[in-house]
């Protein structure tokens, strides 16, 4: 039985295991899925990732969770909190960011996912803010930001990704708990 940390009506939100790894490759090589990201990921870069999440997940608790579809236990993607420090007028801080496989779009449960986040952020672990970021061009995420609450903060250049003027130029987002 898998052991979920969130769970809402269709979703349960999870730490990664090994057997994420080959789902969450074929997703992260979508060049759709990918297309607000600078490029997709090797194969060493998803191992890498993941492992990044269960360190983050040990140290603090919560992370970029896996996502699995309740009803048929099929993985689906990320959503979650984690620690960014990246150079900004907003960092350091804990963030709030999803991403689903094609085949999850316009469902509902990108929305449904970082809901019960938040809640768990202000809730359960007692956060006093959670901020969220995406590409000025990201609509449907910037849409997501919106759904859950969350207030326009304004926007700025991304300081990972400068060398992706396609990208580089963001919204932030915040909600207080």
């Amino acid at each position: 039985m898998t052991e979920y940390i969130l769970k809402t009506d269709r979703l349960g939100l999870r730490n990664w295991c090994d057997d994420d790894i080959a789902p969450f490759h074929a997703m992260s090589n979508d060049p759709e899925v990918m297309r607000f990201f600078p490029k997709t990921l090797s194969m060493e870069e998803t191992e890498s990732f993941i492992a990044r999440m269960q360190r983050h997940f040990a140290e603090h608790g919560f992370c970029y969770f896996a996502v699995d579809v309740l009803e048929t236990s099929q993985f689906i993607g990320m959503t979650g909190l984690l620690h960014q420090d990246f150079e900004s007028d907003y960092t350091p801080c804990v963030d709030i960011g999803w991403r689903l496989q094609r085949d999850a779009w316009g469902r509902g449960f990108a929305t449904e996912g970082a809901q019960a986040c938040l809640d768990f952020a202000f809730n359960r672990i007692g956060l006093k803010e959670v901020y969220s970021f995406a590409p000025l061009t990201n609509t449907a995420s910037e849409v997501v930001m919106k759904k859950i609450g969350m207030q326009y903060l304004g926007q700025f250049r991304h300081p990972r990704i400068m060398d992706y003027p396609a990208i580089r130029d963001c919204v932030v987002y915040k909600k207080e708990g």
